[in-house]
């Protein structure tokens, strides 16, 4: 009998989408943040086209302001930021969110930043209380190329999946033959932008 193996597969119908702190404040020090929001609003583009349910945070607001415009909030009404003090997006409000949704959320996918702080608290909130987690690591970020990087090795080793936007959106969409693959393939036409992760050290050839 074969051993039961998790493969983190993703399902719509049983996947929401955190979108953590990205707000104004933080706008002039995360590295790459204008192409950061550009690929987390990628993901919530393809998500709303999706109908699955989607998650806000804002660490702070009075004192870090708004999530930025270019996240592109304002094209959906419905979605209402919620404010916190903690580094996890997991407050009683947000846990009430899933446990509210039709469908039993099994698998999370998570944007934001900052790597180090609140999406690694965040992803490992929902670790331990069961969830598949994917961080989509060209949209997430922080102030140091290196909390960045090692606060995705923290994750990963703690059970999360590391992957990529287009990867995700096409995952959750599974086959060309989807009703909605032609309106997730527009937002995924062109490329995403380059979010450092490859940049190469001095001397030694790129990936």
């Amino acid at each position: 009998m074969a051993s039961a193996c998790r493969i983190g597969r993703l399902l719509s119908s049983q996947t929401a989408v955190f979108l953590c702190d990205m707000q104004e404040k933080f706008r002039p020090t995360i590295q790459y943040f204008p192409q950061i929001i550009t690929v987390a609003s990628r993901v919530l583009n393809a998500a709303k086209s999706l109908d699955m349910p989607v998650v806000v945070t804002e660490q702070y607001p009075k004192g870090l302001g708004p999530s930025v415009p270019e996240l592109g909030l304002q094209n959906y009404p419905d979605l209402k930021p919620i404010a916190k003090t903690q580094f996890s997006m997991m407050t009683s409000e947000v846990e009430s969110f899933l446990k509210s949704q039709k469908q039993e959320i099994k698998s999370v996918v998570l944007c934001g930043i900052e790597t180090h702080v609140c999406v690694q608290g965040t992803a490992l909130a929902l670790l331990e209380k069961g969830f598949d987690v994917h961080v989509v690591v060209d949209a997430c970020s922080s102030r140091s190329m290196v909390d960045r990087m090692f606060g995705f090795e923290r994750i990963k080793a703690s059970g999360a999946w590391l992957t990529t936007s287009e990867s995700v959106i096409l995952g959750l969409v599974g086959d060309a033959a989807h009703p909605k693959f032609k309106e997730v393939q527009k937002i995924i036409w062109d490329s995403a932008p380059d979010t450092g992760l490859l940049t190469p050290l001095p001397g030694k050839k790129e990936y």
